[in-house]
């Protein structure tokens, strides 16, 4: 799925948009993992360029010459002239320049002014492309369909989101019956003008009567959480701040929650400076934020992040300890039926994953990757907890096990099959159950609840499928459709395929390609490859009204499965992180090639897209090998390789990326580093560089560098845009209006550089 393109209809279980990998302490909530930390990063990107040295006083303009030019090689631009300063580190010896450090300060009126000017190059451009209204409208069209998050039960009551068409932010609602009438809970909508404040997160007490919920605005990771009352939908004047990578956990008696946060920074630092010493706090309802109970800190470890969950019966807080992005994680615990019980340490080693499932009693089951890198499920007993007492309760498989649910005294574990969803039930033995059948090859969420529960819902998606909702019956093994979505579109006409291809060092890689039916293999077709390679992040099938327009206009969309992701497990992680990063690179590569040696396309006929370390991704591939493609967008990408970890969580990448402090890492890191690598007068494809002014995972101080640095090295006529959304972030949350304008600009771009003739019959 373009995650891009995605709205808060799962807000309950964070997707991977960013390096942050979602894990749901229990059935029915969801703690998001740091970045939110494995949260981070699921698609961004950047853009720089430099020129001649200028006085700080003078102003930037850039323009655009020539009223509405069809063809980029007759376009001649103006780009803002980039004052450069003389700016060198030391790197273990090694100068480095950085003329264009000064962009870092987003509060600058030079910054602020550099900003304006870019974007009046990048929209002046873009409106003029004659075919963009008419993309934008089928973008529009398409998009006002309805659709639904995936429903939970909670004291009785039915809680999901549904999103009419073009409503900016998905509604909140409660239902009393499953064919009962919805009621208003929250709507987001109303919360700002510009459908900018965005429902993060939410949690519901034990009797359905309260929830506390998280919002952001303009899209920053900063989150605000509130508590309303279910039942008159009127909020409280509870009201928790600075709250990041954290989801609220009530306690059993609803008397109040758990949450972490960061401490207040200043106003100029709120999106830039280093977020570090997370604390996990308990909040009791009716009193002031000040009052909150410090549950656990680390000062000696200022890099470690909490999310604090109870447990279904209420007996425990589950403290899931996080270090950076890394998978492996810790583990700690609290009785919280013993007064002033102190936090107990179950798992310090650091030595694996640990996912807490649900419990039974003192005995706790965890998804591990331990002694397993596609994963397994294990019983631990807190009254035995060494490992000699340990018990596996389902074996690793062929398939990469994913997440696991309790639900009817059952394990629904949710599995990778070479990159697309398998479902299957075992009993609490570990006994295999059943699978539960998916309409396709494609992707399937959900299924929250209770052990107790009899009944439980899910999703399922593809590239050319809305997400439909299903509700399981887990008793009967029935499964029906609960809501599905109409897109006015054709899916019959359209088809995906699974390949596999060979990567530069024999490594087998797979592909999904999806068009048109008929295609013809001639070698013309325009192309789009988009990628992400990272975080054990694994891109699996998914709809998408940006990508189903690409494919009307005569595309071909292919998403290959790079190493670094979390596709094959823990192993195929490990072989695209640190140093060996340039996996990722040559993987993507090899799947550019494949498709021109397979005569899906010729290298000006394609382009490439990736977002946030698919943005890195993006870049790093342009330097390499300009000459395989025709167009990049690269989206709020980490560009500067060497300060990432200077800025808001980018500390936390470095377990994935490894640090430019470390003189090993260093060399490879600054040999691939897409700011680095540009070679002044080369031709470099036609690139349109995405990020936002609010983005606080990825400071868009990355995509200003590159933009500069990219824009003065470029040779050739092709263009190299900058478009900076305002009041906008990472992705989460943005608006729909914001998304369908990206989307037009993007697919006009492509149009247009990539000598399109788009045709929708």
């Amino acid at each position: 799925m373009d995650r891009e393109e995605m709205t808060n209809d799962e807000i309950r279980r964070p997707k991977e948009d960013g390096m942050t990998k979602p894990e749901p302490l229990h059935n029915h909530r969801s703690a998001p993992r740091l970045f939110g930390f494995r949260t981070f990063f699921r698609h961004s990107s950047f853009v720089i360029r430099h020129f001649p040295a200028l006085a700080a006083a003078l102003s930037i303009t850039g323009c655009v010459t020539d009223k509405a030019p069809e063809d980029s090689s007759t376009t001649r631009l103006v780009y803002p002239l980039t004052r450069r300063t003389n700016v060198v580190d030391d790197y273990h010896g090694v100068k480095v320049a950085d003329p264009y450090r000064w962009l870092e300060d987003d509060h600058s009126p030079e910054t602020k002014t550099w900003v304006e000017a870019e974007n009046k190059v990048a929209f002046g451009y873009l409106e003029r492309i004659a075919d963009r209204p008419a993309m934008k409208e089928r973008l529009t069209k398409l998009w006002n369909y309805e659709r639904y998050g995936v429903p939970f039960k909670q004291g009785g009551r039915y809680f999901l989101t549904k999103n009419d068409g073009l409503q900016n932010q998905s509604v909140l609602y409660t239902l009393a019956a499953l064919d009962g009438g919805p009621a208003l809970l929250l709507d987001p909508n109303k919360l700002s003008a510009d459908g900018t404040v965005a429902l993060k997160s939410y949690d519901i007490t034990e009797d359905g009567n309260l929830m506390a919920y998280a919002l952001s605005a303009a899209g920053s990771d900063w989150e605000e959480i509130h508590v309303r009352d279910v039942r008159t939908a009127k909020d409280s004047p509870d009201l928790v701040r600075w709250v990041k990578f954290s989801g609220a956990s009530w306690t059993k008696d609803g008397k109040g929650f758990f949450y972490s946060r960061y401490d207040e920074p200043t106003e100029e630092a709120r999106l830039t400076k280093a977020n570090f010493f997370h604390k996990l706090y308990y909040h009791r309802l009716g009193t002031p934020q000040a009052e909150d109970k410090l549950v656990y800190h680390r000062p000696d470890h200022k890099d470690w992040n909490f999310n604090g969950g109870v447990t279904d019966d209420g007996r425990y807080l589950v403290i899931t300890a996080t270090q950076g992005t890394d998978p492996k994680n810790r583990v700690l615990y609290q009785d919280l039926q013993a007064p002033d019980a102190p936090v107990i340490e179950l798992l310090m080693d650091f030595d694996a994953d640990y996912t807490f499932i649900d419990n039974d009693g003192p005995v706790f089951w965890f998804k591990t990757d331990l002694q397993a890198p596609r994963a397994r499920v294990i019983a631990i007993d807190l009254t035995k907890p060494h490992r000699e007492n340990w018990k596996e309760i389902i074996p690793e498989a062929a398939e990469t096990l994913s997440h696991v649910a309790t639900v009817n005294n059952q394990f629904i574990a949710m599995y990778l099959k070479d990159a697309h969803s398998q479902v299957k039930v075992f009993d609490l033995a570990g006994k295999f159950v059943r699978e539960i059948a998916l309409p396709g090859i494609g992707s399937a969420g959900g299924f929250a609840g209770k052990r107790s529960d009899t009944e439980t819902f899910y999703s399922f998606t593809s590239f050319t499928v809305p997400g439909t909702i299903f509700r399981a019956d887990m008793k009967s093994g029935a499964n029906t459709a609960f809501r599905e979505p109409k897109v006015a579109f054709d899916q019959d006409k359209y088809e995906t395929r699974q390949i596999f291809y060979s990567s530069k060092d024999g490594a087998r890689v797979p592909m999904f390609i999806t068009h048109r039916k008929g295609l013809k293999l001639n070698g013309r077709n325009p192309t789009l490859l988009y990628g992400y390679g990272g975080f054990d992040i694994s891109l699996t099938p998914g709809f998408s009204v940006a990508n189903l327009v690409w494919m009307e206009m005569g595309g071909v969309y292919a998403v290959p499965n790079l190493r670094g992701g979390g596709e094959y497990g823990e192993d195929w992680h490990q072989a695209g992180m640190k140093l060996k990063k340039q996996n990722v690179f040559n993987d993507f590569i090899a799947a550019a090639e494949w498709l021109i040696a397979n005569k899906y396309t010729r290298p000006d006929k394609l382009a490439i897209s990736g977002g946030s370390n698919g943005g890195l991704l993006i870049g790093a591939v342009l330097n390499q090998r300009p000459d395989l493609f025709g167009a990049a967008l690269p989206a709020v990408g980490v560009m500067d390789m060497l300060r990432f970890q200077k800025f808001t969580i980018g500390w936390a990448w470095t377990s994935d990326y490894g640090s430019s402090d470390n003189p090993e890492e260093f060399k490879a890191i600054y040999a691939y580093s897409p700011l680095h690598n540009i070679k002044p007068r080369r031709k470099y494809p036609a690139t349109l560089i995405t990020t936002a002014d609010h983005d606080d995972r990825v400071v868009p101080a990355h995509s200003f560098k590159y933009a500069a640095t990219l824009q003065a090295a470029q040779a050739g006529k092709a263009p190299i845009l900058i478009r900076i959304e305002t009041r906008a972030g990472h992705g989460a949350g943005k608006p729909t209006a914001k998304l369908i304008e990206e989307a037009a600009d993007k697919w006009a771009f492509l149009a247009r550089e990539l000598k399109m003739k788009p045709s929708r019959k």
